[in-house]
């Protein structure tokens, strides 16, 4: 199970991925490159948190 501050946390990482995003594409236009860009940041953000506390975080108390 994950903290309540790690909850926190991603939820505020991802608003504001969420936000920059919309910016970019509010701005920038729709093109496969802006789309593109947000898929591998997305990734590179989001993956390893997710790994660490989602759901494939090994519980380490035993």
């Amino acid at each position: 199970m994950m903290k309540s501050t790690a909850i926190i946390g991603l939820a505020l990482l991802f608003m504001v991925w969420l936000w920059l995003a919309w910016m970019l594409l509010a701005y920038e236009g729709v093109t496969l490159k802006n789309l593109l860009l947000l898929a591998m940041t997305a990734v590179i953000i989001f993956v390893p948190l997710l790994k660490k506390y989602g759901i494939g975080a090994k519980n380490s108390k035993k």
